[in-house]
């Protein structure tokens, strides 16, 4: 299961669902987003991570690989922890635990730029209750609880969600691997999305060795 950035429509996912190979893919609009209508009120990011179960329901998963890009990771976290049974395992690409980042990056030209954009592509409103639900979040409390196998990949290049970010979240979740890519934040650009697919299909391909790992690519 993919979930996606602050407002990327899950056709942003087509390079790398290109390059991941042949795997069965799950994706959606979250609401407000792509062809999802707006939701009535503003919705939490645990409730987010809701919305993921029920789609998996509806479509009679019982346990899936998450990966979650950006504002997905943040989604991908409160699933991974609270709905432990149906992750199998994590990936976190570009994301942060939120409050208590070492860098927030949103005050950066490249994180206003998302931003932005996300406003002007999509419903204006759930693109700003989308932006305060994660500006109030934070995983720090529960990321030693996740207890599925866990990639986190970042960008070496990254001024949204710089590298920092990644190293608390693979120092604070057990047994986590972290991957460092040789790209910036958008790791769904179709260069940076053929490298990206590349680490996930080695990530779940093999067994997890109980101990953390790093590496540079």
């Amino acid at each position: 299961m993919l979930l996606n950035g602050l407002s990327g429509p899950l056709s942003s996912w087509g390079p790398f669902i290109e390059a991941l190979g042949e795997r069965t893919v799950v994706t959606f609009d979250a609401p407000g987003v792509g062809e999802s209508p707006a939701p009535i009120l503003p919705l939490s990011i645990a409730q987010l991570a809701g919305v993921a179960v029920s789609v998996l329901d509806e479509i009679g998963l019982d346990r899936v690989d998450v990966l979650g890009y950006s504002y997905g990771g943040a989604v991908a976290q409160q699933l991974a922890a609270h709905y432990p049974q149906r992750v199998h395992r994590l990936v976190l690409a570009a994301t942060s635990c939120g409050v208590g980042s070492t860098l927030a990056g949103w005050e950066t030209h490249d994180g206003l730029a998302i931003l932005m954009s996300g406003i002007f592509r999509t419903n204006a409103l759930s693109t700003w209750w989308r932006a305060m639900a994660v500006s109030t979040w934070s995983s720090i409390a529960f990321l030693g609880a996740i207890s599925a196998p866990t990639l986190v990949v970042c960008g070496s290049e990254d001024r949204v969600t710089p590298l920092a970010n990644s190293q608390v979240l693979a120092g604070r979740i057990p047994n986590a691997t972290l991957i460092k890519l040789s790209e910036g934040h958008d790791l769904q650009q179709p260069d940076a999305a053929e490298k990206f697919a590349h680490v996930v299909e080695e990530f779940l391909a093999r067994e997890p060795s109980g101990t953390s790992e790093h590496a540079e690519l």
